[in-house]
Parts: structure tokens; C-alpha cells; sequence
């Protein structure tokens, strides 16, 4: 059985006398060597925290076989939860590049195993659990996609870090800010990835966009309106307490994120109003966040009909106009005269989920915890939002305890 050094790229020279001691057998044993490692934080491998050694270890960029060649580390990529929009990061991890160079297709977990099981037929994952608790503990999982609604997404994050993996968690990251803290403390302390899976702050219109405001073609912004939304209130997630469902935890949170990214946060207001489901969830909300220049950003977000999911920025001299705030197609700068003088289109793309898996690779080989475009602060800043407007509803939800 072929064994394999693991050993790192980053102060390597500290690492001579300990080089040894992640030997590891593709079959996941260790040689009682290991141990060595207990307490060298300099080297950064992964020993699979086996027998609870090294536990405190992280992944390297790279590996050296016996025959001396320095290769990249496989990356193993799970997803835990089977519905849509997994097989959409599943269409997506098929269709990236890196894939089977710097990544594979490794697991995909649901608490039924026949689900599970014709996931990864369907979309060519190596492994399928019949349980998240079994993904978690299956020692060659580097890094775990959570799909699964907003009320699980805290216990499952905590789940996967005290397992050893990496995260990338879909929005709404949690269902309220003490979640969040708690989460990234954790992955802090323990050297892994965490991060919230919003996708609009990954992609490349994002840059684009800060490009056409700081060029000064429309010059001084003003105000900025942001419209999002979908007919999706049949959808048990969205309508279900229990499930932190409603609105603004699936939809309202991109309008935030929108203002957020071109405007900042320095608003010194924000105010709201909102129509309630039935179920005690909201449907549908408009926000106004009063910066305190004078600048405003008015943002509309609803599960009940469909929008033109535009978002606009006002300037002095002319405006911006993006067309979906929810994956950018394109932005259309217009003068004062309401003439179109510059179009951008969007970049080709799989999916547009691939910029945050890229970013998560990135960080997870340069042993960060947290990715550039969406930094753990900025999740608890909005996550904090989102808790002061339910508060302004009277929303809560039966999940928002922390254990």
C-alpha cells in the first residue's frame, strides 16, 4: 500500500525534525510516529485526526510522494443536504475546471440513504451517507458544502468543525448574529474555514460595479434601489417558522448585500415595513437604510410575485442599472440625458456558484479562515441587521437558541 508524506510549503525549514510524522496510508492509518506532531503548530498537514492526534493541524498546499515530486493535495469536497440547490453546486463542481485536478467530487450526505445514493450517481460524487453524522466523521471530507435550511445550518456548521472540516455555508448563514459569532469562534480556534456561501459577493460584476462608481460616470452616488423577488411562497421552507422561513432570511438578505457592497455601512437609520404570512413568517418587506451623507438605499424584497430584480444607483450626472441583483447579467450605465453610454456584460460562468467554491480552495491551501470577498465580520454585521428588523416585526423563530 502506497504511503504518502504530507508536508508544508510555508516555513518549511521548521519543519525538518517533525517531517515524518504524517505518514498516511491511503487505507487512513498512521504510524505511532504521528504523535509527533501533537505540538508542532508550524506544520501544516492534516494527519485526518486520527486517534485524535493532530488535531489542531491543518491541510497543506502540497504533498510529496516517495518519489520526491511535489504535487497538490486533492481537495475533497461533500455536500450535506440533496435538494435543489445542491444539484446546482453539484452542476457546478462538474462544470469547473479544477475539478479532479485540485478538487474531486467526494460525498454527498441526506438523512435518507436512497436520496443520497441517487445524488451521487446522478452527479458523480465517490461516496454517499446515509446520515450527516456519518459524512462528518469520514476522516478524507476536507470541505463541506451545508444545503440545508436556515434553522440547521448552526447545528450542521458546528457539527462538520468539530469533525475537522472545512465549511462554506449557505445564506442565510444562520437565523440570527449569536449563532454566527459562536460558529466563526470556533472555526477560529480550531485553524478552519468558514464561510457564508453569498454568492453575489464572489463574483467578478461585484468588481465591475465598484469600477464603474469609482470612475465618477455618474458621478456623486445619491440613492440606490433594490428589488428582488420570487413567487416561492408555497415552498414549505419559506413558510414554516420552524424552518426560519419567510422572506428576508432567503430573498431580502441579497437586497442587503447589495446596498451594503456599493454604499457601505455607515447609515445612522434603518426602517422597514412589512406584510405577514399566515403562518407568522414575513411575506414581503420594503427597507430604508438613511446613510448618514444623505445617501438612501430603499430595498424591496417578496416571496409573493415575481419583480424585475433591478438594482439602480443614482448619481449626480447619470445612473447604473443592474439587471438581477441575485446573479448579475449585466450592468448598463446611462448620462443625464437617459442615454445608455457603456454596457458590461457578465463574465461566461458555470453557474456563478464557482467564484465562492474558488475562493474557498484559495483560503482552505493558504490556511485561512475566512474568505476576502465575505470576511466573518461582514456575515455578523448582516446577520445583526437582519435581528434588529425581525425585532421591528415581532419575528422570531422556536430555532434560535444556541447549545
Amino acid at each position: 500500500m502506497k504511503h504518502t508524506e504530507f508536508i508544508v510549503t510555508e516555513r518549511e525549514e521548521e519543519c525538518k525534525n517533525v517531517s515524518f510524522c504524517c505518514f498516511r496510508q491511503e487505507g487512513g492509518e498512521m504510524p505511532a510516529g504521528a504523535a509527533d506532531c501533537r505540538d508542532s503548530e508550524s506544520v501544516r498537514i492534516s494527519c485526518r485526526n486520527q486517534a485524535g492526534l493532530c488535531d489542531m493541524i491543518r491541510i497543506s498546499e502540497t504533498y510529496r510522494d516517495f518519489s520526491g515530486k511535489r504535487r497538490k493535495h486533492m481537495i475533497h469536497i461533500a455536500i450535506l443536504g440533496v435538494g435543489s440547490i445542491a444539484e446546482k453546486m453539484a452542476q457546478t463542481l462538474n462544470g469547473m475546471e479544477g475539478k479532479d485536478k485540485e478538487f474531486c467530487c467526494y460525498g454527498a450526505a441526506s438523512r435518507d440513504r436512497e436520496r443520497a445514493e441517487a445524488f451521487a450517481a446522478k452527479y458523480g460524487f465517490e461516496k454517499a451517507y446515509g446520515s450527516y453524522e456519518e459524512m462528518a466523521a469520514d476522516q478524507a471530507v476536507d470541505l463541506v458544502y451545508l444545503a440545508t435550511p436556515h434553522s440547521h445550518h448552526y447545528a450542521h456548521a458546528k457539527l462538520c468543525l468539530e469533525n475537522g472540516k472545512h465549511v462554506l455555508c449557505e445564506k442565510a448563514f444562520t437565523v440570527n448574529a449569536p449563532q454566527a459569532r459562536e460558529l466563526f469562534d470556533m472555526a477560529e480556534k480550531r485553524g478552519l474555514l468558514l464561510t457564508e456561501a453569498i454568492w453575489t459577493r464572489y463574483m467578478p460584476m461585484r468588481e465591475m460595479i465598484d469600477d464603474v462608481l469609482a470612475s465618477g460616470i455618474i458621478g456623486t452616488p445619491c440613492t440606490l434601489t433594490a428589488n428582488l423577488g420570487y413567487r416561492i411562497f408555497e415552498k414549505e421552507r419559506l413558510i414554516r417558522p420552524e424552518l426560519a422561513g419567510g422572506t428576508l432570511l432567503d430573498v431580502g438578505v441579497y437586497t442587503l448585500n447589495f446596498a451594503l457592497m456599493a454604499f457601505g455601512k455607515d447609515f445612522e437609520k434603518i426602517e422597514s415595513s412589512v406584510q405577514m404570512a399566515e403562518t407568522g413568517v414575513d411575506a414581503q418587506e420594503s427597507i430604508t437604510l438613511r446613510y448618514r451623507d444623505g445617501r438612501m438605499a430603499v430595498l424591496n424584497a417578496t416571496m409573493m410575485g415575481i419583480s424585475d430584480r433591478r438594482g439602480v444607483i443614482y448619481g449626480d450626472r447619470g445612473f447604473l442599472e443592474v439587471e438581477n441583483i441575485n446573479n448579475p447579467q449585466s450592468i448598463t450605465v446611462y448620462d443625464g440625458d437617459y442615454r445608455e453610454v457603456k454596457r458590461i456584460p457578465c463574465p461566461p460562468q458555470v453557474t456563478g456558484y464557482e467564484y465562492e467554491v474558488e475562493s474557498c480552495l484559495k483560503a482552505v491551501r493558504e490556511g485561512r479562515t475566512e474568505c476576502p470577498e465575505m470576511p466573518h465580520s461582514e456575515t455578523i454585521y448582516v446577520m445583526e441587521l437582519m435581528d434588529e428588523l425581525r425585532r421591528q416585526w415581532g419575528l422570531s423563530y422556536p430555532c434560535e437558541e444556541i447549545s
